[in-house]
């Protein structure tokens, strides 16, 4: 049987040209936000790259 994909998993990141996986924003960073530093919070409004293991198990429930 094939493997359906995770649609919302999907929705959570992009795939760049060379097939690496960005997350949209940190998690986290939607509540107790006044206890973070600015620079906090402006760190995890950036998107980032999944790295190793994250990556490849992501890809394995997207079907990549």
């Amino acid at each position: 049987m094939k493997q359906k994909t995770r649609k919302s998993i999907l929705k959570r990141i992009k795939i760049t040209s060379k097939g690496k996986l960005l997350r949209r924003h940190q998690l986290g960073a939607g509540h107790l936000k006044r206890k973070k530093s600015k620079s906090a919070l402006g760190r995890q409004a950036k998107t980032s790259i999944y790295f190793g293991g994250e990556a490849r198990k992501l890809r394995k429930v997207i079907g990549l």
